[in-house]
């Protein structure tokens, strides 16, 4: 079973204005609210693909019990814990330029945290679970890589998506996937990635250090995958990019749904740059689809000196 953790989950509120202006009274021209947060965009990706996922998190109130019944009716078990408060809502404006505002979210209480922390002990081996995005300012800022630990010592295969600091304390344990972006991977070294040789240069310092696949996005220059020994390049395909929210975690998704299926790591990288292209290109998540078309315009190449 594939499990999703989102410790801060969202609704998340699309607005279309033209022509926005500041101070005045603006009119949308589209809007709609879907369920938010990276593991929750996990699922719902999983889900498409025709994976089994159950979303882990906190939810509270009324906003939360949207972001239940909005997986529900997609058919995606959810085992929640209750937050000390309203699940958040974030604006996402779309007006020629994409600006977000990002709610502070609920408190979690320390009987939920270890409510939760329960149930991720109860997982068993080759169980995959996915730990995405923010950490609430009322949680252990160790959280990840506690959790990590506790996982690895059971082997559970983790996949990481975060940055800075909350990414560094993973490495050491050893975790199956961390998708970082090509400006989070530089950030971790103080350097600049401009290039994919760049991102294999530093992507398999990761797993020098404990990571045992690691993936860089770099928007319109694709990927680098970087395992024991070896690195991988892949293109991303033509297309019209319309939305960004979500596209790298699909790419998660499509990774770890597609290795699931297949243990080929090569056909999950593949499958991933598909899953996350599609989002791109598509004004929600990506459709099984989208994928299925897009995955002919992909190829991967070996980096030599790798």
């Amino acid at each position: 079973m594939i499990y999703t953790v989102t410790l801060n989950p969202s609704i998340d509120y699309l607005v279309e204005v033209e022509n926005f202006q500041m101070g005045s009274v603006n009119r949308t021209t589209h809007d709609r609210k879907f369920p938010g947060g990276k593991g929750i965009n996990v699922s719902r990706v999983l889900k498409r693909i025709g994976n089994d996922t159950t979303a882990f998190g906190f939810i509270g109130g009324q906003t939360g019990e949207f972001v239940k019944t909005f997986l529900h009716q997609e058919d995606i078990k959810t085992d929640f814990n209750e937050a000390a408060g309203d699940t958040r809502i974030n604006i996402k404006l779309k007006t020629g330029i994409e600006t977000e505002i990002n709610s502070q979210g609920p408190d979690i209480t320390i009987e939920s945290y270890q409510q939760l922390v329960k149930k991720i002990d109860d997982l068993q081996a080759e169980d995959i679970l996915v730990l995405s995005g923010s950490i609430p300012a009322s949680l252990p800022k160790n959280v990840y890589s506690y959790l990590t630990k506790k996982c690895s010592e059971k082997g559970i295969n983790v996949v990481l998506d975060t940055s800075g600091k909350e990414l560094l304390e993973v490495i050491p344990y050893q975790p199956f996937l961390v998708k970082p972006n090509h400006h989070e991977l530089a950030e971790l070294f103080s350097t600049e990635i401009n290039h994919v040789h760049d991102a294999c240069k530093y992507g398999m310092k990761l797993v020098e250090m404990g990571a045992q696949h690691v993936i860089v996005s770099m928007a319109g220059d694709g990927a680098v995958l970087c395992t024991k020994n070896k690195a991988y390049t892949a293109n991303v395909p033509k297309g019209n990019v319309v939305n960004s929210v979500g596209a790298g975690d699909s790419m998660v998704a499509g990774f770890i749904g597609n290795y699931e299926t297949t243990k080929n790591i090569l056909s999950a990288f593949h499958y991933s740059l598909a899953a996350g292209s599609a989002t791109a290109f598509s004004a929600d998540l990506c459709s099984l689809d989208a994928i299925e078309y897009l995955l002919p315009q992909i190829a991967i190449t070996e980096l030599t000196g790798s």
